[in-house]
């Protein structure tokens, strides 16, 4: 590989990586579960954002978010069409506001994974990776959760993470 790509990775060396097939990396790179650059015709990924895949270290913030939209997955399979058109009007209020800088780029990427569908939907609202972790912080899931539910995951949250600490 070229001097200054020791850190990129090929599909299969990813595939390999992960214990997985060719096919599920791919498949990763285009729901954009897992980032990629074009090397003329092939994806290549960056062995940091692979790795993070098994092995994902998060903030508390991130932690918070993450058992935040694991409740709105759940209200997601319950009532996709509602949960996904509450998702679009959100995005596209959101872009009105942040219309250029990193808060549109990652808005474009929401766009992308909620016009893939629900499963690429559930993959970014369950997975601990860092590139789910950041699109997570960008979420148009504002006001899906009930108010009782939002403060009830929150206060799970909250003592889970106390226990955790006093082990």
């Amino acid at each position: 590989m070229e001097s200054g790509h020791h850190d990129l990775l090929t599909t299969t060396e990813a595939a390999a990586l992960l214990r997985s097939s060719r096919q599920h990396v791919v498949d990763l790179c285009e729901r954009g579960i897992l980032p990629f650059v074009r090397v003329g015709t092939h994806r290549r990924l960056d062995r940091a954002d692979v790795l993070a895949l098994l092995r994902p270290e998060l903030t508390r913030d991130q932690l918070k978010s993450l058992w935040l939209h694991r409740a709105v997955a759940g209200r997601l399979v319950a009532d996709p069409d509602k949960v996904l058109a509450d998702a679009a009007e959100n995005l596209r209020r959101l872009k009105r506001v942040h219309p250029d800088g990193m808060a549109a780029m990652w808005l474009e990427r929401w766009r992308q994974v909620l016009d893939t569908g629900v499963e690429a939907v559930l993959e970014v609202l369950t997975s601990r990776s860092r590139d789910a972790a950041e699109l997570r912080q960008n979420s148009p899931f504002a006001g899906v959760l009930p108010e009782s539910t939002r403060q009830a995951v929150l206060a799970a949250f909250a003592e889970r993470w106390r226990l955790e600490r006093m082990a």
